[in-house]
């Protein structure tokens, strides 16, 4: 099942609200952050992961993860994100941020099997007390209207 649907991890952000400080090279778990998220990313299915272009130190955090790569040019928005990295899919894609490192491989295995229930359903995590959240599965129909949206709303 998980080779039918496309994780993407998003890690092109530029990190501005840590003043200088880049959030996915901070360690956890060991490792830097973007490392940790890509290792269980990779572990629940096929792995593309949104980089900014020219970021030689994110790049390097992807050494020996089995990976697609998609660049993005600097200062683009979510949006922009989530089309580079939906382009040429055909798969329904689990859009994972790269700076929640509470979402493990588990979580991102158990979404894919419900999307296997709903196939046509958006699915979309929750925290606890049930506010929407992320990573959310989008099926492949979605996917034109991914490449549509504009600014940086994300997939709202």
């Amino acid at each position: 099942m998980s080779d039918e649907v496309t994780i993407l991890l998003l890690a092109a952000g530029a990190s501005t609200r840590m003043r200088g400080v880049d959030k996915l090279l901070q360690e956890v778990d060991g490792a830097a952050l973007l490392r940790v998220m890509a290792r269980r990313a990779a572990k629940a299915g096929r792995l593309r992961v949104v980089l900014p272009d020219g970021n030689a130190a994110r790049a390097a955090c992807l050494d020996g993860i089995v990976c697609d790569i998609v660049l993005l040019p600097a200062g683009s928005d979510m949006s922009a994100s989530l089309k580079t990295g939906t382009g040429g899919l055909t798969t329904p894609v689990l859009v994972v941020l790269a700076d929640m490192p509470e979402v493990s491989a588990h979580d991102m295995h158990l979404m894919i099997a419900l999307s296997g229930q709903a196939p046509k359903a958006i699915l979309r995590a929750a925290g606890q007390d049930g506010t929407p959240g992320n990573p959310v599965l989008f099926p492949a129909e979605m996917l034109p209207e991914l490449q549509a949206i504009e600014g940086d709303k994300g997939a709202r």
